[in-house]
């Protein structure tokens, strides 16, 4: 497994609003390993039996804590994304509308750092094994030994439920976010999986927009030596129109889930034409 582990210790930066309650319940369901809460004038408040501090550096005065999660709305987002960097190894930003500007600032910040940020706009990380740190549903994960990496929540769901009702499990799930800008891109992912025992093959989930994919696809030729199967959402999407995620837009002739497809297929990788064949693939590559 990467990123979430059993040595990652959490809080929660929003906890005390709808969305932060909801997800804490959840991730502590699920035995993540959540220690802290923090939101600003809401100290010594408990939310699910964690305890909740105004700032983070009073959390780690009272707890052992090493990541943050940021349920923080999109004004205030930087502010809280700054804060745990300033403190913390990991940094998962599940809010979304983060204004770009606001997210160049928090990236070149964590980078200076030295510290993991995943997303913003994310449905966030889940290691089967040990936990989740994010908002995706539980019961469509399973343990095993496959890594998945994607910029989109909604196909991770689907591709993952498809995987598990296979009997194919997952070692690690990142959504690494669809907005133009984040935090650590394929490769860096892709490099990870490669060095994880726990990882047999990788599933690498993309969409129309950017050169992310392009990107990946040279990294995967001459650095990945694991088996790799992926899928482009998108194939039918006009020029010029957003779908969905800020940076699914296709400009000129870069980006179309086209040039993604064939700059994959020319590295090796298994192109999958619809989610469905990515089991097909999967066990193709099992030689089952």
């Amino acid at each position: 497994m990467i990123i979430l582990n059993e040595n990652t210790k959490c809080l929660v930066q929003g906890i005390t609003g709808k969305q932060g309650q909801f997800h804490t319940e959840q991730m502590i369901k699920y035995n993540t390993n959540i220690v802290a809460g923090v939101t600003p004038g809401k100290g010594g408040q408990e939310v699910c039996g964690v305890p909740v501090f105004d700032s983070i550096e009073e959390a780690k005065e009272n707890v052992d804590v090493n990541a943050s999660i940021i349920f923080v709305p999109a004004p205030f987002a930087k502010d809280a994304a700054f804060e745990s960097i300033d403190h913390l190894d990991l940094v998962i930003i599940i809010t979304e509308h983060i204004p770009i500007h606001d997210t160049m600032e928090i990236m070149a910040y964590a980078k200076a750092k030295g510290v993991t940020v995943i997303g913003p706009n994310t449905p966030g990380v889940i290691s089967p094994k040990v936990g989740k740190l994010g908002i995706m549903p539980i019961h469509i994960f399973s343990e095993g030994d496959v890594g998945v990496i994607s910029r989109s929540g909604t196909l991770t769901y689907e591709i993952a439920s498809q995987l598990t009702r296979a009997g194919i499990g997952q070692s690690t799930c990142v959504g690494i976010g669809g907005d133009p800008v984040i935090g650590t891109p394929y490769i860096e992912v892709l490099e990870m999986f490669e060095n994880d025992p726990d990882t047999k093959e990788i599933v690498l989930i993309g969409e129309i927009g950017g050169g992310a994919e392009e990107a990946a696809a040279e990294y995967i030729k001459d650095n990945i030596s694991k088996p790799v199967v992926a899928y482009i959402a998108g194939i039918s999407a006009p020029p010029g129109k957003r779908m969905g995620h800020a940076g699914a837009i296709i400009a000129g002739n870069s980006g179309t889930a086209k040039s993604k497809m064939e700059a994959l297929t020319a590295a090796g990788v298994k192109v999958a034409q619809k989610p469905s064949e990515i089991v097909d693939y999967i066990k193709e590559a099992r030689g089952e």
